[in-house]
């Protein structure tokens, strides 16, 4: 490991009808990267209550969260991000309330985008999220569209 400056965070691949919910950084060196929303962990909070508080404060989001990812270890140039990664499921629309933009895209969109180093390593595993959503979610809709004749 090259860097010595460690940073835990928390962020929510956060899934909707077989779409991911991407934000657009609008500050700092990786301003206008794209990356999935979270943020550090504050001391004495555990992975999930920091990923609800941060999700609250960037986007006025609550989240039903679903299940663990991955756990991503990048070296930076100047750091080393953990970084966990949830599947989540919105409660409500996102409000942006930090970042510069925002987008609902589905699996074909995931590689055309420019992600975040860190972010970018998980990919494979939230291409396969969305495609399991949009399944269930034709499931569901295909269930609830069947009409029963009575003869």
């Amino acid at each position: 490991m090259t860097a010595e400056r460690r940073i835990e965070v928390v962020a929510g691949a956060i899934v909707s009808a077989g779409h991911l919910f991407a934000t657009q950084r609008g500050y700092g060196p990786w301003a206008g990267w794209w990356e999935f929303p979270g943020g550090k962990l504050e001391a004495g909070e555990s992975p999930v209550e920091a990923l609800r508080r941060e999700l609250r404060e960037e986007l006025s989001l609550e989240v039903e969260v679903l299940s663990l990812v991955a756990t991503v270890d990048y070296d930076y140039p100047d750091f080393h991000l953990t970084m966990h990664l949830y599947h989540c499921r919105p409660l409500g629309a996102p409000t942006l309330l930090e970042h510069s933009a925002s987008r609902w895209i589905g699996p074909a969109d995931l590689q055309g985008m420019q992600w975040l180093p860190a972010d970018l390593q998980v990919l494979p595993q939230v291409a396969k999220l969305l495609v399991a959503d949009s399944h269930a979610q034709q499931a569901d809709t295909c269930g609830q569209d069947q009409t029963v004749l009575h003869l």
